[in-house]
């Protein structure tokens, strides 16, 4: 069997997919790193929304999914942006998530972490951003999950320097009940957070994302760093307290950053572990045993299709994601709150298509080529 898929010019090329199956199978949580796997949400597709309308999740398909990120051995990082939080998830939807997600992770015994923002409020003062912070906190330590500091796009527009990133990350590590998990997440993801930490310099930018940790070791669990350049997080994975760690959130360099070095490693919080989930948990597995040479050959050829998910413009990865959820069956439809499936062109998805199938992502491949061909009939590209 085979398949026509089309470029970026427009002809179409004979793709022959493969027939064979991923060899996962479900585990234990792992013993030399932590990782957690960035989650996405699965939309109602029978919900009569638009896309300004507050999300209609199809929860019973969301959670399952959880589930089935947790049977590997994978955390979940809940709520966060793989859940198009503030691109088409308000904080109403995510707070329902949030309190569900828990509450599965209770009953099934799987570790999560969710994200803490501000993102009821469009603006205000620091003051008003502070109680944001504070009511989001709140909810997710009364669920059970471990919290994750999520940069704000209002304290982004708000704050007039670094001092006042001091100020509110101060206040706000001083009121967490257990150590949390700070996320910088760079521009190319959302262009809203330019000059966060309050300096369009990296490196300035980094010396107080540095100082608001050295202040509260004991309330920093570790820090996530989504900036996609790999030496600068290991130049900060290096500075940072003992005991802090670094999780990784680069979804072009994760294999190296993961594997790490002489001086360190990182951990993993990724989006891409959402459709690599059973790979990445076979990987880390091998990496278990000590063997870094076995991990890389293993991990290091899915690099090619993370990249492809996460080119420009990079905050529209998610609809990658999502496509190849419905490609491997984890729902029965291609629909995303918002209306995102439009996001990306069809020669994108047929090129993550052929990339999936190659690494063998897809444990039905029959059932991905037939949708595969579905949508491609959808565009008019008749088999």
């Amino acid at each position: 069997m085979t398949i026509q898929l089309p470029g970026a010019g427009g002809a179409l090329r004979t793709y022959e997919p493969r027939t064979e199956q991923l060899a996962a199978t479900p585990g234990t949580p792992f013993t030399s790193r932590t990782v957690f796997s960035a989650a996405h949400v699965v939309a109602d597709p029978f919900a009569d929304v638009s896309p300004d309308s507050p999300a209609a999740v199809d929860w019973d398909a969301t959670l399952a999914f959880r589930r089935h990120l947790w049977s590997h051995g994978l955390g979940v990082a809940e709520a966060m942006d793989t859940a198009q939080r503030g691109m088409g998830l308000d904080w109403a939807g995510a707070a329902e998530l949030i309190r569900r997600s828990a509450a599965e992770a209770k009953a099934v015994g799987g570790r999560i972490a969710c994200g803490v923002g501000t993102d009821q409020i469009t603006g205000g003062t620091l003051a008003e951003i502070r109680a944001a912070y504070e009511e989001q906190l709140a909810l997710v330590e009364e669920s059970g999950a471990q919290a994750i500091l999520m940069a704000s796009r209002a304290l982004a527009a708000t704050a007039s320097g670094p001092e006042d990133y001091l100020e509110v990350y101060g206040h706000l590590l001083r009121q967490a009940t257990e150590p949390v998990v700070l996320h910088w997440l760079g521009p190319m993801f959302d262009p809203a957070l330019a000059g966060y930490w309050g300096s369009a310099d990296l490196d300035a930018a980094t010396d107080v994302f540095l100082e608001v940790i050295a202040a509260h070791p004991d309330k920093v669990d570790g820090i996530k760093v989504s900036l996609l350049e790999a030496q600068r997080e290991i130049d900060i994975r290096r500075r940072l307290p003992q005991g802090v760690r670094c999780y990784t959130g680069d979804d072009f360099n994760y294999p190296e950053l993961i594997a790490g070095d002489e001086q360190g490693f990182s951990h993993a919080l990724l989006g891409i572990f959402d459709p690599l989930g059973p790979l990445a948990a076979q990987a880390v597995r091998i990496l278990d045993t000590g063997d870094t040479a076995g991990f890389r050959a293993l991990l290091d050829p899915t690099v090619e299709l993370s990249r492809h998910l996460f080119q420009t413009p990079t905050r529209f990865y998610k609809t990658g994601v999502v496509f190849l959820a419905w490609l491997a069956g984890h729902q029965s439809h291609f629909t995303m709150v918002g209306g995102l499936q439009s996001a990306r062109s069809l020669p994108h998805f047929a090129r993550a298509y052929e990339l999936a199938d190659g690494l063998g992502l897809f444990p039905d491949p029959k059932l991905a080529e037939d949708r595969m061909k579905t949508l491609l009939a959808l565009y008019g590209v008749n088999q």
